[in-house]
């Protein structure tokens, strides 16, 4: 759809305030001929006027009867008229009743005042624009006033609920100034009362922690005591023998328990590990199971591949071990459809073999794995291998050099190397026809 620029700036290709090309249709024939502007309520929209403002204005200037019928969406103006004629009457359009008078845009908003008048509030400049009242579009505007925007309201809420929590927060600075006069006219009374209180605390821990140690205290000495608190700088011992003693004093016998519990040193965090596994019976009996776990765990928590292959690096581990553990993590347990599991979790195994050297690793994850699986997982071998081959993550030097050590290693009997046969003998093949 060819788009033009709205007010005639037709200079500027990249003026930013666009509306479509007026389209135009013939209709009917004799008296009740009629000009159809097909893209009426697109036009409308760039404009953000109502599509009846500008069909009727068409009629106003024309002196012809107009029509908009707001279901079906179809402008109808009176007679035959060229295409640019109507748009040039909707360029006249554009300066009355659409750009603003101060800046030039056509951001602006008809706004009907008290005294019955339009004007255009432009929402970039926020300059009012006085419309010329002695237009007949007018009239038909003030009865057909356009439709308020929702934010208008959300605004005017806005300011309501703004003015109300000003006078809630002027009214809380009141009371707490009345609180501060009314602190400072007791003067400093509380402060009395308070260091009393805490003087009487003090003396009260201090004749129970003699109590205990000489039960038989005199009254004297408490005399002496009392007399002599100015002087003393009060301190609580801190150790952990001094906190013992004061829970076991403040409570019961089980809770002290409790607590005493929480006081002594934690155990190593690897050592309860280590216990827990071996009294569940869930022990790891090799390396290799540990680090199958720690990637199954790591998958279940969502990781992406790139997160994957930072947490492969940071465990121990040999590369082959690594890999081998991967390997089994992402596909233990499948025995039917294993080359579509291989190409839906191809990621993290691209994931994991960036360079060279970790390609031999995954063939050779590959046979350990296939060496324990059943024979209908084994049968898919060559799939397997096709469908990383296809990913660009094997390639055919690396396959064909694990192939042949496989053999040599005097396993040429494994149904995981018959099973492979067919798919090498391919590979060369290939190459000898890309070379012919």
């Amino acid at each position: 759809m060819a788009l033009l620029n709205i007010g005639g700036n037709n200079d500027d290709a990249f003026y930013r305030y666009k509306m479509p090309k007026m389209i135009t249709k013939i209709e009917g024939r004799g008296n009740g001929i009629k000009t159809n502007v097909v893209n009426m309520v697109d036009i409308a929209k760039a404009l953000a006027r109502p599509a009846s403002y500008t069909t009727k204005y068409f009629g106003c200037e024309l002196g012809a009867q107009s029509k908009f019928d707001e279901k079906t969406g179809i402008s109808l103006v009176n007679g035959a008229h060229d295409t640019a004629k109507l748009s040039g009457l909707l360029e006249n359009f554009i300066k009355k009743f659409v750009k603003c008078h101060g800046c030039g845009n056509p951001e602006t908003e008809i706004i009907i005042t008290k005294t019955q008048m339009l004007t255009l509030k432009c929402a970039a400049c926020g300059f009012l624009s006085d419309v010329d009242m002695r237009d007949k579009l007018t009239t038909f505007i003030l009865k057909n006033p356009p439709e308020q925007k929702k934010g208008s309201k959300d605004k005017k809420a806005m300011r309501r609920a703004e003015r109300e929590r000003l006078k809630e927060g002027e009214a809380a600075d009141e009371e707490q100034k009345k609180v501060k006069k009314d602190v400072k006219k007791k003067g400093s009374a509380p402060s009395k009362d308070l260091a009393s209180k805490v003087v009487s605390t003090k003396k009260k821990t201090s004749v129970s922690d003699e109590d205990r140690s000489s039960p038989a205290g005199s009254q004297g000495d408490e005399n002496e005591t009392a007399d002599d608190d100015d002087d003393v700088q009060w301190q609580t011992d801190t150790s952990a023998a001094a906190a013992l003693q004061r829970i076991q004093e403040q409570l019961s016998a089980v809770t002290a328990e409790m607590v005493m519990l929480s006081t002594n040193e934690e155990k190593p965090k690897k050592a309860e590990i280590a216990t827990k596994g071996s009294e569940n019976g869930t022990a790891f009996s090799n390396p290799h199971e540990k680090l199958v776990m720690e990637i199954k765990g790591n998958l279940k928590k969502g990781s992406t591949a790139s997160q994957l292959q930072s947490f492969l690096e940071s465990l121990s581990g040999t590369p082959q071990e690594v890999m081998s553990a991967l390997f089994e993590a992402l596909f233990e347990g499948i025995e039917k459809g294993f080359a579509k599991e291989v190409a839906k979790k191809k990621n993290f195994l691209a994931a994991a073999t960036q360079d060279e050297g970790s390609r031999m690793f995954l063939l050779r994850a590959i046979e350990t794995f296939f060496v324990k699986s059943s024979r209908e997982a084994v049968k898919e071998v060559a799939l397997v291998l096709k469908a990383l081959y296809d990913a660009d993550m094997l390639e055919e030097e690396f396959i064909v050099q694990w192939y042949k050590e496989g053999l040599c290693g005097g396993n040429k009997n494994s149904p995981i190397w018959k099973n492979i046969k067919p798919f090498i003998e391919w590979l060369q093949s290939a190459e000898s026809e890309s070379e012919e």
